[in-house]
């Protein structure tokens, strides 16, 4: 009897692994066009409705609201429903609705509404923004889940 052969014992040949930081490529590629599309439709809204000096910033609130409110619905849709491909999330969830909600614009607005001598508009466009936004993805969250398992049964 011979000894077996050291090759056929080896382990299979693997074929060579890309770097780590070229497996995010396509990941920031898709974040960087959601966030240009989201971005510019976020900016397209404030030329539409302009905020005034010292007045409640209504565009940027409804910003805010409206894409955590779409965010809600989207995460129940990708997370329960449907297999989606791995780029749609960060795509559309961290791209476009990131592009598309400004909570740095709400920071701004704040700092300067308290600055422009209207601490109390400020204070509630604080609270309000946060309330709203918060309620809003719970609220569509919810509300989705409610209607795919009602479609369900």
């Amino acid at each position: 009897m011979t000894a077996p052969d050291t090759e056929s014992l080896s382990a299979p040949a693997r074929a060579p692994r890309r770097p780590a930081w070229r497996a995010q490529v396509p990941i920031i590629a898709v974040v960087a066009v959601g966030g240009a599309i989201g971005a510019t439709g976020r900016y397209a809204l404030t030329l539409w409705w302009p905020n005034q000096p010292g007045g409640f910033p209504w565009a940027t609130f409804w910003t805010n609201v409206v894409g955590c409110a779409v965010i809600g619905a989207f995460m129940v849709v990708i997370t329960d429903v449907w297999a989606a491909h791995r780029l749609v999330r960060p795509f559309f969830g961290t791209g476009v609705l990131g592009g598309f909600t400004t909570f740095s614009t709400y920071a701004v607005d704040i700092r300067n509404l308290v600055d422009g001598g209207h601490p109390y508009t400020g204070l509630v466009y604080l609270a309000a923004t946060l309330i709203a936004a918060l309620t809003a993805v719970w609220l569509t969250a919810v509300t989705t889940r409610r209607v795919l398992k009602w479609r369900q049964s």
